[in-house]
């Protein structure tokens, strides 16, 4: 660890916050530990930024094409505009985040401001999958779960939040989910420090990931 406050993210910025990522697969978890490491640290100490909001905007593109597109491959990302927010948010500057419609597939006219918090909780199923991505962050979490409950959880979610029938989400996990799970999300793990269960209430891993967190605001980041 250094001994000194700040450190450099990979393009050379001074960075004054620590950045937390959490990956995992499509219904392990991901979103409850990072609010559930928010609520530990305090929201005037850490703020939340996830990678789903930044699905590229298809408002330009046809219902079929749109349609077509396989949302659970990195490309569906914009992933340098994420990655543009984690560097400002890191030098202290408030972002304007997107607001992704899933329903039509494009961003929304208003966004939402996001203050710099001494601690940003960063979590999305194919964060630790982008290379440049995952060499920001200080701490890495990967969320795991077997494939059958992170399947009920997607369907209970999509049928409330997107309005899905189940059948619907059944086939898209067949036909993307499931695959991209294996090739991208999976493998990526082995870039976290942490690998933590996603079927087991997370007190314990909050409770150590606060520890960690705090050890970095006291003495210093560690290099990504």
């Amino acid at each position: 660890m250094r001994s000194s406050r700040g450190s450099a993210s990979p393009g050379g910025a001074r960075r004054d916050a620590v950045l937390v990522g959490i990956a995992g697969g499509s219904g392990s978890g991901k979103s409850t530990l990072a609010a559930s490491i928010q609520a530990a640290l305090g929201a005037d100490r850490c703020a939340l930024l996830t990678f789903d909001r930044y699905y590229r905007d298809l408002s330009g593109w046809s219902h079929a094409r749109r349609a077509a597109v396989n949302f659970d491959h990195p490309d569906s990302l914009d992933d340098a505009l994420f990655g543009a927010h984690l560097d400002a948010l890191a030098a202290g500057r408030a972002v304007n985040v997107p607001i992704y419609d899933f329903a039509t597939h494009a961003r929304r006219a208003e966004v939402e401001r996001v203050e710099p918090r001494p601690v940003v909780v960063a979590d999305g199923i194919l964060l630790l999958a982008v290379p440049h991505l995952a060499e920001r962050l200080e701490i890495r979490l990967f969320v795991d779960a077997p494939d059958e409950v992170r399947l009920s959880r997607r369907i209970a979610r999509d049928a409330v939040e997107r309005g899905r029938s189940e059948a619907s989400v059944r086939a898209q996990w067949a036909a993307t989910v499931a695959p991209m799970h294996r090739e991208y999300v999976q493998p990526s793990a082995s870039r976290a420090e942490l690998v933590v269960s996603g079927e087991v209430p997370f007190g314990p891993a909050v409770e150590a990931i606060g520890a960690r967190v705090e050890e970095a605001l006291q003495t210093g980041f560690g290099d990504p």
